[in-house]
């Protein structure tokens, strides 16, 4: 295990547990991903919040860790070789939790790389779709006059919900009977679409049964319930 003390993020968020993998994030979409992640694979994990309403990310502690300014972003003290590994990027992040903990990736080399297709699949398409479709539905682009922008991304968005529910069909998970990453990655973005950006009748979701059959299954599942609200926004 490597000692944390000389990473300048720490010396905004001190650890308590040093010993134990450091998250540093909010309950977005993105953010639950991760934190869903550790929940679920058991890792012993120390949370803290990236506050948005202070400007923590843009903190030089906290570039320091994630120069591009987002959450959720990690270090792992106990990384490869016994070093200490910081990591941005969700997707990322969730391959090598996958790696580490030998969970929720397929271990045949084929599967392996179909779940990260589909992985690549939230993080190129669904994240960014379904993102700009909540700003122009819910904040600031509400007020536009001109409804091209949102609409765009309507069209956009249920045409992803189009894919995704074609490739449920048949299938309890986005890899068929085993829960991976990929319905890690995806589902919370399905959840905030329909939920906090108040999308759902926009992208007509009833026409997605078997997404929202999927979707249901996830939030029941307990290490769900408790990764979607860590860490708690300051």
């Amino acid at each position: 295990m490597s000692n944390l003390s000389a990473l300048p993020i720490t010396k905004k968020w001190p650890p308590q547990h040093p010993d134990r993998l450091q998250l540093y994030s909010l309950p977005t979409p993105n953010g639950a991903k991760v934190s869903i992640m550790l929940e679920e694979t058991g890792l012993a994990y120390e949370p803290h919040t990236v506050s948005f309403g202070t400007n923590d990310q843009m903190s030089p502690e906290f570039l320091s860790l994630n120069p591009n300014n987002k959450i959720p972003a990690i270090i792992d003290p106990n990384g490869p070789d016994g070093k200490s590994l910081p990591l941005f990027e969700s997707g990322a992040i969730l391959i090598y939790l996958a790696d580490k903990t030998g969970q929720f990736m397929p271990t045949d080399a084929a599967r392996r790389y179909e779940t990260i297709q589909w992985v690549m699949f939230q993080m190129g398409g669904i994240g960014p779709m379904f993102g700009q479709l909540g700003f122009f539905n819910k904040f600031a682009g509400k007020d536009y006059e001109d409804k091209r922008p949102r609409d765009r991304y309507v069209g956009e968005s249920k045409r992803l919900l189009g894919v995704l529910e074609a490739r449920l069909s048949g299938r309890k998970w986005i890899m068929g009977d085993e829960y991976t990453i990929a319905d890690i990655a995806t589902f919370p973005w399905v959840r905030n679409l329909i939920g906090f950006y108040e999308a759902g009748d926009l992208v007509e979701i009833d026409k997605f049964p078997n997404v929202t059959r999927a979707l249901d299954a996830f939030v029941a599942r307990p290490a769900v319930t408790r990764g979607l609200d860590i860490p708690k926004r300051a």
